[in-house]
């Protein structure tokens, strides 16, 4: 469920910072590869620790079968590693379950262990970068308020104090969009604190079986503030293929109790925890020790992932959550602000399908008084004075949708394939006047 071989990974392409002692590079590694102790250390690590102890002979069969056989007698860390990884892989068809050369990584896994982040001052000084997985907070049309969360980053009270400020907002909203689409785990403290605010307090969440314990550590629902609770707001979480592990978790209690809708495509099947760790100095070992069984529904999601409840291609579901919150929140709106909302959801449902016009834009393409409208071929621009353009977002026919603006139409006139005038109509306000074509059509 952790992110930090993602972390640490960040940090060296971006900075190649020493954590307390500089970490060596590949290519400067002094270290001589010596296969037998390789394997001999992944297979101890996956038999005292491995998530599911049934799988366990399997795995180290298929390790010793491979040192026995020659295969993994070579020299170069990068080919042994590419091929215990793909014997893992093979049998263990596990998500979390890796293995790979980074003699830098694994330096940085001896200095400083990973085993609780907040104790690691890499891994927290790229939380705080990351802004602890909140990278964008932003109201879309209708009140409709969208979180991008990228990560389930967590070092304690400082990742809470951020997601308070994120929870705040969202709640301000009349619907919730959460966007998952880019997030590949992270911390079960952080799905807990963040679902918290869509469920009664004591509410059971989720149970991890560690090493293969019996012993089991539950999650609930924590107490909220006031104005950070959302329950039985309209709940939008959008996801992908890489959408997983404690992404996953938080996808799953949505799904599993039924607080809003999964719009995308369904989610990696990536349900184990795991642990990251050294192996002979110069590799990354990722296994998985931890089992997650959701509360809402008593399964485990490993190797299936959830299913999205409107299936849609992944770049175009935002605009397809929106469309469907507005709709919802249109149906119990004042008469005089459904016209709006109906107008808006239209628009983001049109950007989402791709609908076109009638015509080639360069059709449309002239001048309507004051304003300007041009083409770069893809896109139609409307402009006005020495204001920057705008794309219009085609509705179909001679429609079109101001994507600043998306409840203001632009309607065409045609008399056959040239273009003659336009009206500019704002849902549910008073009717504009028609507005003649001024240039030659071309």
């Amino acid at each position: 469920m952790r992110f930090v071989a993602f972390l640490i990974a960040i940090a060296l392409a971006a900075t190649a910072l020493p954590v307390r002692a500089q970490a060596p590079s590949p290519s400067a590694a002094a270290h001589t590869i010596e296969p037998a102790a390789v394997v001999a250390e992944v297979r101890r690590v996956i038999g005292e620790r491995y998530v599911l102890p049934e799988r366990r002979p399997a795995l180290d069969a298929v390790l010793a079968e491979g040192l026995a056989s020659g295969r993994y007698a070579v020299t170069d860390g990068e080919v042994l590693a590419e091929r215990i990884n793909a014997d893992l892989d093979r049998v263990g068809q596990d998500k979390h379950l890796s293995f790979r050369f980074d003699p830098r990584e694994a330096a940085m896994l001896a200095v400083g262990s990973v085993e609780e982040p907040g104790d690691n001052a890499v891994f927290e000084r790229l939380v705080r970068q990351a802004n602890h997985g909140v990278t964008e907070l932003r109201v879309l049309p209708g009140n409709v308020r969208l979180m991008t969360y990228d990560g389930f980053h967590w070092i304690g009270a400082e990742s809470a104090a951020a997601l308070d400020t994120a929870m705040r907002f969202l709640a301000g909203g009349d619907a919730v969009i959460i966007d998952l689409r880019g997030n590949g785990g992270g911390n079960p403290e952080a799905v807990q604190y963040i679902i918290s605010r869509f469920l009664p307090v004591d509410t059971p969440l989720v149970t991890f079986y560690m090493n293969g314990s019996a012993e089991a550590d539950g999650f609930a629902a924590l107490p909220v503030p006031p104005e950070q609770q959302m329950i039985g707001k309209p709940l939008y979480v959008l996801t992908s293929g890489g959408t997983g592990s404690a992404a996953e978790e938080f996808t799953g209690h949505v799904a599993g109790y039924h607080l809003g809708q999964i719009v995308g495509a369904n989610t990696a099947g990536a349900a184990f925890r795991n642990d990251i760790v050294a192996v002979a100095d110069q590799f990354v070992f990722s296994v998985s020790v931890g089992r997650a069984v959701l509360a809402s529904t008593g399964k485990d999601w490993e190797g299936v992932g959830h299913a999205p409840t409107i299936t849609t291609e992944v770049p175009a579901a935002l605009d397809v959550a929106h469309a469907t919150a507005l709709r919802t929140l249109a149906a119990t709106a004042p008469a005089d602000e459904r016209p709006a909302l109906e107008a808006v959801a239209e628009a983001m449902e049109a950007r989402a399908l791709g609908r076109t016009p009638d015509l080639a834009l360069t059709a449309y393409a002239g001048v309507y008084g004051e304003r300007s409208l041009t083409t770069d071929g893809v896109r139609l621009f409307t402009q006005r004075g020495g204001r920057p353009p705008i794309p219009l977002i085609p509705l179909g026919g001679h429609r079109f949708a101001v994507e600043t603006a998306p409840a203001m139409r632009m309607v065409f006139e045609a008399a056959g394939s040239t273009i003659q005038a336009m009206t500019v109509d704002y849902a549910g306000g008073p009717a504009q006047p028609r507005v003649e074509r001024t240039d030659a059509p071309r």
